[in-house]
């Protein structure tokens, strides 16, 4: 799939929130006095990410008809990602989520989202289909088949969408958004065998096919049809499989400040690495740094890398 220099190359389907980060650091939720408001979202972070390397991105999510809707419709469009397909749900509240930073490595997260979040309730007369079937890539996320009305509508999705281009599933599995471990497995597993690209840590490989271990997780990608399965290690690195080749991309160093966002980072890149026809081993080396950097910052889609900056880490 190619498309003319002002259309997008890039749709992400998912979640979005306003996240409140503590301005006091190192203390838990009860004594933190302030906080500042930061786009956030899996799949709005992974959007900017891509836009910030220069990418043509949109989001396809819902938000509240609230002030905080507002704001993420003015921050995609800040970030230079297009905001034409964010939908408004009338009757619910643009989600919140509220981090901890007494953990930076993993920081324990408040997400308000009650009693749905709008970003599940996408329904499929909102997809802008002429997009789907034309974009180069696709990225979707687990999250976005744990409650009706969005599971249909991203089986429809990626029913419509066939494996065509680079369709992407980020597996982003959160225990607090699923009733229980086997509806996530079973719903899950049924995107594994609609994709092309997979990527995910080992805790979400284990949901998705069965398996905790990298080469066995990626063994079972592969016979699903999958031709690009990307496995995040943490401090181990990041293996990068293929039917042919794999590797294993050791972890840049650096000073944890916070790991939110660090995934959505290397999604971003990963994204830019697959549009511009890079071999996997460095699509993997790329977003690594992505991450590594985005790791070392406050924030997610504010704190998203540019390519200059990628590019200065690895040389370094």
């Amino acid at each position: 799939m190619k498309t003319p220099g002002n259309e997008l190359e890039a749709l992400t389907i998912g979640r979005v929130g306003v996240d409140l980060y503590p301005e006091q650091s190192g203390v838990a939720l009860a004594q933190v006095r302030s906080f500042a408001k930061f786009l956030g979202g899996t799949a709005t972070n992974v959007a900017v990410a891509a836009a910030r390397l220069g990418r043509r991105s949109a989001v396809l999510t819902k938000v509240g008809p609230d002030g905080f809707g507002d704001f993420v419709r003015t921050a995609l469009d800040g970030f230079g990602v297009s905001s034409r397909y964010v939908r408004t749900a009338p009757d619910l509240l643009t989600p919140v989520v509220f981090c901890e930073l007494t953990l930076p490595s993993d920081p324990p997260l408040l997400f308000y989202r009650a009693p749905i979040a709008p970003d599940l309730t996408i329904a499929t007369d909102e997809v802008p289909w002429e997009l789907v079937d034309s974009v180069p890539l696709l990225w979707v996320t687990g999250t976005g088949v744990s409650a009706e009305p969005s599971r249909g509508t991203h089986r429809a999705v990626l029913l419509r969408r066939a494996r065509r281009g680079h369709t992407v599933l980020d597996l982003d599995y959160r225990p607090m958004f699923w009733p229980d471990l086997a509806t996530a497995r079973a719903e899950i597993g049924w995107m594994v065998d609609h994709v092309n690209v997979v990527v995910g840590n080992r805790t979400e490989a284990e949901v998705a096919v069965g398996t905790a271990d990298p080469d066995a997780a990626a063994d079972r990608l592969l016979a699903r049809g999958v031709r690009l399965a990307v496995i995040k290690q943490g401090g181990d690195g990041v293996l990068v499989a293929t039917a042919e080749e794999r590797w294993t991309v050791p972890p840049c160093r650096v000073e944890v400040v916070c790991g939110l966002g660090a995934g959505d980072a290397f999604g971003g890149a990963l994204i830019h690495g697959l549009l511009s026809g890079w071999d996997p081993r460095r699509i993997a080396t790329y977003a690594n740094a992505a991450g590594a950097l985005v790791a070392a910052r406050l924030a997610c889609a504010d704190a998203m890398p540019t390519g200059a900056e990628i590019e200065e880490l690895l040389c370094g």
